[in-house]
């Protein structure tokens, strides 16, 4: 693992504060996500040496809390069969490998090789295991276990089926296609179904949730990698369809989700986390980030059961300096600049309503900001973050930023619930409890207030604004 000189390490001007980078160099995909013995393993495409994508590996950071992580060594090197692509790791509790030695429990990890553009490599499934909790990695002498199928097949996400008693390995294909299969021991894989996930490709996942809490109650979603998916049933065989292609990301930058296997059963959560692609981080000694972590959810809608991505609690973990509004009327904002050309510099004395423009007294740059807003008679409303507009337009029911609509229709009784995750360089909005999601990349723009709400042509009723100023995962540093 490559490291910094500790004054600046983790605290240079772009980089994020309580989102995932690596010390140094590329990052994209996170892969191999397992829990294990009180640590969260976290995976990743890495490409140490290099600023932009190279040659793979899977670099690897450990946490025990979800929030703060520590890199450690990286996890598998590239080797004969070429780089070391996407993939996802289980714990083979029950031995089906035969891989146990001594008291842990085999972490088997399974990911792709070869192709793109290596000649005499096809893309193919191998499986690597530790029995040192992770640590290290023994790649399996007889790999692949799974051979070329079709174009650049890739990304496998393996689960444990407890019914059928195997593992089900979810497989990208080509275009928008996709397959199953199973598998009961990681090492001998049989095809089981295939499937499409329109408006998408790559890094699939295969989650099964109750919906509205009840275990007794239950469907699977067939996730890909733009943040788009399907619920439907599972026999053991075949995955059935009960819903369109859905979108559940509508951001710029959210990609290449993955949920973590063998949280405990009395955690219950799924908890899933994203590549932010796209990001820019000029002059830093590393690229890319990852999302903040989410928790899954399926719930009964006017539309039907959908899915629901929302923060983890243990951001709660950050949270310091606390700013609250109740009951709060917002009026049409001040047009600062004709105020400032009318009156000079003392343009705030004449401010004709101490109700426009809402500007939080704080200096922060990392918040975790809660609202219940109901648009009342205004055409529009928004906030300005660190010098970007997210705008609300009444009309439409959507929210614009950077350029990209985000559909945000009204609750049931008028109301507009958000959350929003607001880092050094990224913005995560959640919209109703976290039916819409949306991940942005930022590089921030020159402004007088890192934080100021407004109103256009008309008032907007707050029922309550909550803004937590967070403290950064390497303050400790």
């Amino acid at each position: 693992m490559n490291t910094q000189a500790a004054p600046t390490l983790y605290k240079e001007l772009h980089r994020p504060q309580f989102h995932f980078t690596s010390q140094r160099y590329w990052i994209n995909d996170p892969n191999g996500l397992v829990y294990y013995r009180g640590e969260y393993h976290l995976f990743f495409q890495y490409s140490p040496g290099f600023m932009n994508h190279a040659p793979n590996s899977w670099g690897h950071a450990v946490s025990r809390d979800l929030v703060h992580w520590q890199q450690i060594e990286d996890g598998l090197e590239p080797d004969g069969y070429g780089w070391i692509w996407s993939g996802s790791a289980v714990v083979d509790t029950n031995n089906t490998t035969g891989f146990k030695q001594g008291d842990d429990d085999p972490i088997v990890a399974i990911y792709t090789t070869g192709g793109f553009g290596e000649p005499g490599n096809p893309c193919v499934q191998s499986i690597a295991y530790s029995t040192d909790s992770g640590r290290t990695f023994t790649k399996y002498a007889h790999n692949p276990v799974l051979g070329h199928i079709r174009a650049a097949n890739r990304d496998p996400k393996v689960i444990w089926h407890a019914p059928t008693g195997r593992w089900v390995m979810a497989l990208y294909l080509d275009g928008n296609d996709y397959a199953l299969f199973g598998s009961h021991d990681l090492i001998e894989w049989d095809h089981l179904c295939d499937l499409t996930v329109e408006g998408t490709g790559e890094c699939p996942d295969f989650i099964e949730l109750p919906i509205d809490g009840d275990p007794a109650n239950t469907r699977w979603v067939f996730w890909g990698a733009a943040g788009v998916y399907r619920i439907g049933t599972f026999d053991g065989q075949t995955f059935t369809p009960e819903t369109p292609a859905l979108r559940a990301e509508y951001g710029a930058n959210g990609y290449a989700a993955q949920t973590w296997s063998n949280v405990p059963a009395e955690d219950g959560r799924q908890i899933q986390i994203s590549w932010m692609a796209g990001g820019k981080y000029p002059s830093m000694p590393f690229n890319q980030q990852l999302s903040f972590p989410v928790e899954l959810a399926l719930r009964t809608t006017p539309d039907g059961v959908r899915l629901f991505r929302s923060p983890v609690r243990e951001i709660e973990r950050l949270h310091a300096r606390k700013q609250e509004w109740r009951y709060y009327i917002l009026r049409s904002g001040i047009d600062r600049r004709a105020m400032f050309v009318r009156f000079g510099p003392n343009w705030r004395d004449h401010m004709p309503d101490a109700h426009a423009n809402l500007i939080p007294d704080t200096t922060a740059d990392l918040f975790d900001i809660r609202a219940e807003i109901e648009p009342g008679d205004a055409a529009a409303f928004g906030a300005i973050i660190h010098g970007h507009a997210l705008h609300y337009d009444t009309a439409s029911q959507q929210f614009n930023y950077l350029g990209r609509d985000i559909p945000a229709k009204l609750d049931a009784d008028g109301r507009l619930r958000l959350q929003i995750l607001v880092d050094r360089t990224s913005l995560e909005l959640f919209i109703g409890g976290g039916r819409v999601s949306a991940s942005f990349c930022f590089l921030p723009n020159s402004c007088d207030y890192p934080l100021e709400f407004y109103a256009k042509d008309g008032n907007v009723r707050i029922h309550s604004l909550t803004i937590h100023e967070l403290d950064s995962i390497y303050d400790e540093f």
